[in-house]
């Protein structure tokens, strides 16, 4: 903006920088030219000072619903409270907005006293007034050197002050760490460390404190007995893993791009929703925190969760990187931190690969913490739910002992809840993985019983993708059940598109039906929604089949070597590696693989593995390509 030179201009332009840089509470907010041209002013001055910035929580809300008896209200508090208090702690009101409230201090510690007595006494005087109907402030206060001009005030300091009042609660005062490093040996007050804060308009991240006491009146030259916050009682947490979704920091600096983080926090809620072993909040609670700096053990007390996912939202240019966190309420520790970016072309696609992309990366992580809980439980306190994570924790053991006591735990979940179908499911599941490894000796009975609990979990897990996708795969696998597998699949997906496991499942089961490309497309899908799975190497597996379905047999070696690297026990793997180098005339390389697979499983023949389940997965087409290649190999037929 340019200045002119005569008198009237710069007095136009000060008018026009006033209106410019008022901020939402009537504070002026200037930028680095405005601060120039204010410095220059014959009539400016500078010095250190205290800022109290102050609001009414809820104006709007208030105004909507009384507008005459709120602005009466407000007007007898101030008169009745808030001046009198800022002069008797030698405070100078700057101005007033509505809701709004700047005035300075001389003496940092008068700042905090007054703040302090005010929010004590509107306590005192709201006791007896309806929630919806009281009067609550936010106070920020911050020391900073300022710029004086015709009475009004500029300057960073100014702004942080805003910011800081922002941050506060209703009824709360939130302080920058110069004012706690001033008062804090003066004031006998507790402070709540709320960490460093980016605030907008401000270079620097900012240490923010909150003043955590509500001390008895006070007088000018009195101290503060400190009286703690009485902390509300915390919610109980349901009886499923449970979480919440927070607002999104937009990082920007642009307020338009408000929608979009808000947007990105609804998408990311709906998908993780769809875990049926999860406990979501909803969002219209989950947004109570916006524009709050909260403590993440606070919001599980509060809100009875032992979970909670935060990020931010920073766009530069036609670019956005959003970024998001696992937090386990209980401890505090981050599970899981990831960022995603993107362009803005296409919004809404954006937010969807964003929104899938967070659920379906979360979901193992999440179950791993669940494990983890699980098993450190007293065992006489465990239910259906901790038996089951049980047992999947013995099944990613995969070994032989593992699996066996995996369908043992699973099977006291079944004794404890006989309905309940992830148990169910995960019994036949480890039916079937015996039999693909040669673990012991399945008898037809107890094959048949894998069967039965898989197709059991499909009637009474119907809403359940974890149970549907494991039943599938054990019905494609030992009773060649293709059809009934690819409807389990794809209800498992109805349910939960962002499942990687069912994505893989359906890639799995589209391999055995010779589908090589959808098998393909299935398995990148669960490679792009959980990239860091720790059963990563079921999917590298699939590619593994799925190639070897397309006869690309180079790349079916490549799979299979990714697939090794992450599980060298898995025998299936193996297999499809040597029967694919016999096919390229690597024959040596071929029965090293074969001399491996034999020694995980010494009575491993072409005609035992034909008849187990070879005959009822494969065509005869592929059949016939899967026995030639085991017989270049160097397979024993019987």
């Amino acid at each position: 903006m340019a200045v002119s030179k005569d008198a009237r201009g710069k007095g136009a332009d000060r008018r026009r920088i006033n209106r410019a840089t008022r901020g939402r509470y009537g504070i002026r907010m200037l930028d680095q030219h405005s601060q120039h041209w204010a410095t220059r002013s014959m009539a400016s001055t500078r010095r250190l000072t205290a800022i109290l910035a102050a609001d009414v929580a809820g104006y709007s809300r208030l105004m909507g619903a009384d507008e005459e008896g709120t602005l009466d209200r407000l007007k007898r508090v101030r008169r009745e409270l808030g001046d009198p208090t800022i002069a008797e702690h030698r405070g100078r009101i700057v101005k007033t907005t509505g809701d709004g409230l700047l005035v300075e201090f001389q003496s940092v510690v008068d700042a905090v006293r007054c703040a302090v007595e005010v929010q004590q006494r509107m306590a005192e005087r709201n006791a007896d007034v309806a929630a919806e109907r009281r009067i609550e402030f936010r106070i920020g206060i911050h020391q900073g050197d300022i710029i004086i001009d015709e009475g009004d005030i500029f300057g960073d300091g100014v702004n942080l002050a805003a910011r800081l009042e922002a941050l506060a609660e209703p009824g709360g005062i939130c302080i920058s760490r110069v004012v706690r490093d001033e008062v804090r040996d003066k004031l006998d007050l507790a402070f709540d460390d709320l960490g460093e804060q980016s605030l907008k308009n401000i270079a620097r991240p900012v240490r923010v404190f909150r003043v955590g006491a509500q001390p008895s009146r006070l007088r000018a030259g009195e101290t503060p007995a400190v009286q703690p916050v009485p902390e509300p009682a915390a919610l109980p947490l349901p009886d499923k893993p449970s979480l919440a979704v927070l607002p999104f920091q937009n990082m920007s600096g642009d307020p338009e791009q408000e929608y979009f983080a808000d947007g990105m926090v609804e998408e990311i809620t709906t998908a993780i929703a769809r875990l049926p072993w999860l406990f979501v909040i909803a969002r219209n609670s989950s947004f109570t925190y916006k524009g709050r700096a909260v403590d993440m053990k606070q919001v599980g007390r509060e809100l009875g969760v032992r979970y909670v996912l935060e990020g931010s939202v920073r766009k530069a240019g036609n670019r956005v990187r959003i970024t998001g966190q696992l937090i386990d309420t209980t401890s505090g520790a981050h599970i899981w931190a990831d960022r995603f970016d993107g362009g803005l072309d296409d919004i809404f696609e954006l937010q969807d690969q964003v929104a899938s992309s967070v659920a379906g990366a979360i979901e193992p992580k999440l179950m791993l913490a669940e494990i983890e809980r699980a098993s450190r439980k007293v065992p006489g306190s465990l239910d259906a739910y901790d038996l089951y994570l049980r047992a999947w924790a013995l099944y990613h053991k995969f070994t032989e002992a593992s699996t066996v006591a995996a369908a043992s735990v699973a099977a006291e979940a079944l004794a404890v809840d006989p309905y309940y179908a992830p148990a169910a499911a995960l019994i036949g599941w480890c039916g079937a993985t015996q039999a693909v490894q040669g673990w012991g000796s399945l008898e037809v009975d107890q094959i048949a019983e894998s069967v039965r609990l898989a197709t059991q979990a499909i009637e009474t897990g119907k809403d359940d993708p974890d149970a549907l996708w494991m039943a599938a795969l054990t019905l494609a696998v030992l009773a060649g059940d293709k059809a009934m597998a690819v409807d389990a699949v794809d209800r498992a997906l109805t349910l939960n598109p962002n499942s990687a496991y069912a994505w893989s499942t359906r890639g799995w089961v589209a391999a055995l039906r010779d589908q090589s490309d959808p098998a393909i497309d299935s398995l990148q899908r669960a490679m792009r929604l959980s990239p860091l799975d720790p059963q990563g190497w079921m999917f590298f597996g699939g590619m593994s089949a799925a190639f070897l379905v397309a006869r690309r047999f180079e790349e079916t070696i490549d799979w299979a070597d990714r697939a090794l690297r992450a599980q060298p026990r898995w025998s299936v793997t193996i297999r499809l590696k040597a029967t694919a180098c016999a096919h390229l005339g690597r024959i040596e390389e071929a029965r090293d693989c074969v001399r491996v697979l034999l020694e995980l499983q010494p009575r491993f023949t072409i005609s035992g593995w034909a008849t187990m389940y070879g005959a009822k997965v494969y065509s005869p087409e592929t059949m016939a390509m899967h026995i030639d290649g085991m017989r270049k190999a160097g397979v024993p037929e019987e």
